[in-house]
C-alpha cells in the first residue's frame, strides 16, 4: 500500500458525458486506477441533496476519498459588507461537500488588500472559528483546509495557514507545494532540503501525527518574482517532484496528493507512477 492516494482536483478531462458530472467524475476516477477526487465547485456551490446522495453512494462504492474545492471568492479578510456572502460560500461548500461524502474542504483565504499578516490574521482566525462553529452545530464533520498561496499578496504563506490551523479546531492546510514554490519567486523552496524544512515546521506546529494526514495540491508552475502567473503541465516546469516525493517518503507522511495541472489525469498518473518507481513497496 503505498502511503498516499492520487487523484485531481476538478473531473477528469476524460470523464464521459453519461453519467458526467460528479458522479461520472468519480467512476472515471476509479476506472483510471486512481484513488481520489476533489470535486471543483470553484465557481459556486450548485447542487442538490439528492446529487449529493448520489456522489456519495458512487464514492462508497468504488473506495474513492472525496474532497471539495470550494468557491473561489472566499475572502476571510472581506470587508464587512462582503464578508457575509463569502462566509456563505464556504459554509455551503462544506455543508453540501459533506453530503456528498468529502471528508475535506479546500478553500482560498483571500487577501491581506495591502495590509500584513499580523494585522489581518485576528480578524481571519475570528471568522473563521465562526464558520466551524456553526459547521459543528449543523453536524457537519469535515476538516476545513485553507490552501497555501502562490502570491505574496495574497493571505496563504506557510505561516498563515499553519497559524489558522492550530488556532481553530476543525482546521488543517492545504499544502500546495507548487504555490509555495512559486510564492518564493525566486526558483528558491524547490529542492529536498527546503521541503524538509517545510515538513518540520508543520509538525512541530500541528503534531508529528498530522503528517499522516496531508493534503496536497501540485502542479507544474509558471511564476515571476512577485508569484504564480498560471499552473503548467508537471514536466513542462521546473518544479522537482522527485525531491518533494524523496523528501515525504523519508518524512514518513502520508494522506493525498491532488493534481491541479491542466493535464489533470495525465499527471495525476505520472505521478503515481513516479512514486511508484521512487518507492516499490510504497
Amino acid at each position: 500500500m503505498r502511503p498516499f492516494r492520487f487523484g485531481t482536483v476538478g473531473s477528469p478531462l476524460s470523464t464521459p458525458k453519461k453519467p458526467g458530472g460528479s458522479v461520472g467524475a468519480v467512476y472515471q476516477i476509479a476506472s483510471l486506477g486512481l484513488s481520489a477526487l476533489e470535486l471543483g465547485w470553484v465557481q459556486a456551490v450548485r447542487v442538490t441533496p439528492e446529487t449529493c446522495a448520489q456522489i456519495s453512494a458512487a464514492a462508497k462504492e468504488t473506495g474513492i476519498a472525496l474532497s471539495v474545492h470550494a468557491p473561489y471568492f472566499i475572502n476571510l479578510n472581506a470587508s464587512d459588507e462582503e464578508w457575509p456572502k463569502s462566509r456563505q460560500r464556504l459554509i455551503d461548500a462544506a455543508f453540501y461537500g459533506f453530503l456528498a461524502g468529502a471528508t475535506d474542504i479546500v478553500f482560498h483565504p483571500g487577501s491581506y488588500f495591502g495590509e500584513s499578516a499580523a494585522q489581518v490574521m485576528g480578524k481571519v482566525i475570528s471568522r473563521l472559528q465562526g464558520c466551524v462553529e456553526e459547521l459543528q452545530a449543523r453536524g457537519v464533520r469535515v476538516t476545513l483546509r485553507p490552501e497555501t498561496m502562490g502570491k505574496s499578496a495574497m493571505i496563504g504563506s506557510l505561516e498563515d495557514v499553519l497559524q489558522m490551523s492550530h488556532e481553530v479546531p476543525q482546521v488543517q492546510p492545504c499544502l500546495d507545494f507548487a504555490h509555495l514554490h512559486a510564492r518564493a519567486g525566486d526558483g528558491s523552496m524547490n529542492s529536498y532540503d527546503e521541503w524538509m524544512r517545510v515538513l518540520e515546521t508543520y509538525a512541530r506546529a500541528l503534531g508529528e501525527e498530522s503528517l499522516q494526514r496531508l493534503h496536497i495540491h501540485l502542479s507544474g508552475i509558471e511564476y515571476s518574482t512577485k508569484g504564480e502567473r498560471n499552473h503548467l503541465p508537471i514536466q513542462e516546469s521546473d518544479f522537482d517532484v522527485k525531491a518533494l516525493f524523496s523528501a515525504l517518503h523519508d518524512r514518513g507522511c502520508a494522506g493525498r496528493i491532488l493534481c491541479e495541472s491542466p493535464n489533470l489525469e495525465t499527471d495525476a498518473l505520472w505521478m503515481q507512477e513516479t512514486w511508484d518507481a521512487l518507492f516499490p513497496m510504497g
